[in-house]
């Protein structure tokens, strides 16, 4: 596997753009759903998918599967059910009045999952390294700023909410990681490939559940609005897959440093796109990413 582990690179980038167009099929279902159901559809509709990216990469490989490591399980809860969590911590801060104020402090991901990482798993970092995720993280918390948006920074409740969810944003991450490295005597596609579809699984089965106890009605219509969700599902397994594939080669600090490269999708669509203009502070903010980043690769 080590001949293939700069590929971690381009797995998180394609990831990451998967990413930002699984959000936008989401976005537009966020209406007629509500947020929790706009969520389920990626693990809803992205099981089938995922099975089906498991299949072919079996038969494309012609590898068989094997019981994963005792702490398969162990890790994946913590995966799967962290990034619940996360998700509904994320939007209990944005409802605290300091939406920029929150986006800020959920960028602080990549710092805490260097942490996770090198206490739950070992991942070894080096001084560079963690240089790099600091600066490309400041980079992000700069470029996200409005005018005025430093405002909230004092209050507890968004700080407390905000730095909480990307906690466990990061330990999802790391979760993963920890799945994924369960998976022995098969590729590391094949470790990525099983793990997420027995991620899926399990965040299925939790919210659906959940769903049919509290709110049956979002279930009904979550399967009525069937054609555009099964679109986000396979945008959300697309997406999964490339980010469980960059975790099975590298630290999850790594990759989720790397993903901040979405700010900078972001505002070249923002200019090219929608012609809006980019000021002095998000030209120096996406300097700073970019920077981060090259000595995150080079190191």
């Amino acid at each position: 596997m080590t001949d293939f582990v700069w590929l971690w690179i381009p797995f998180t980038l394609v990831g990451a753009a998967g990413q930002v167009a699984r959000n936008a099929m989401q976005r537009n279902l966020t209406g007629p759903l509500g947020t929790l159901g706009a969520t389920h559809i990626r693990f809803l509709f992205g099981f089938p998918f995922a099975l089906a990216f498991l299949a072919l990469v079996l038969a494309a490989t012609g590898e068989r599967l094997s019981w994963p490591a005792s702490g398969f399980v162990v890790w994946l809860v913590v995966g799967g059910m962290a990034q619940i969590v996360a998700t509904a911590l994320m939007l209990a801060a944005m409802n605290e009045r300091s939406f920029v104020v929150t986006t800020a402090y959920l960028k602080t991901e990549a710092i805490q999952a260097a942490l996770f990482g090198f206490v739950f798993l070992s991942d070894h970092l080096t001084a560079l390294k963690l240089f790099a995720i600091v600066l490309a993280t400041v980079g992000v918390v700069v470029t996200a700023l409005r005018p005025g948006g430093a405002k909230g920074f004092g209050d507890w409740r968004p700080t407390a909410l905000g730095l909480l969810a990307a906690a466990f944003f990061a330990l999802s991450a790391v979760g993963y990681r920890g799945a994924i490295l369960q998976v022995t005597g098969v590729s590391f596609v094949v470790a990525a490939s099983v793990t997420l579809v027995a991620t899926l699984l399990l965040q299925s089965l939790v919210l659906s559940g959940w769903l049919l106890l509290r709110h049956p009605g979002v279930m009904s219509a979550i399967f009525r609005l069937w054609k555009p969700s099964l679109f986000a599902g396979f945008m959300g397994a697309f997406a999964s897959l490339f980010w469980f594939l960059a975790f099975a080669l590298t630290a999850a600090a790594n990759v989720r440093t790397l993903a901040l490269v979405e700010v900078l999708f972001a505002q070249g669509a923002a200019y090219y796109v929608m012609k809006q203009p980019v000021s002095w502070r998000e030209l120096a903010g996406i300097a700073l990413i970019v920077i981060g980043v090259g000595v995150l690769i080079a190191g």
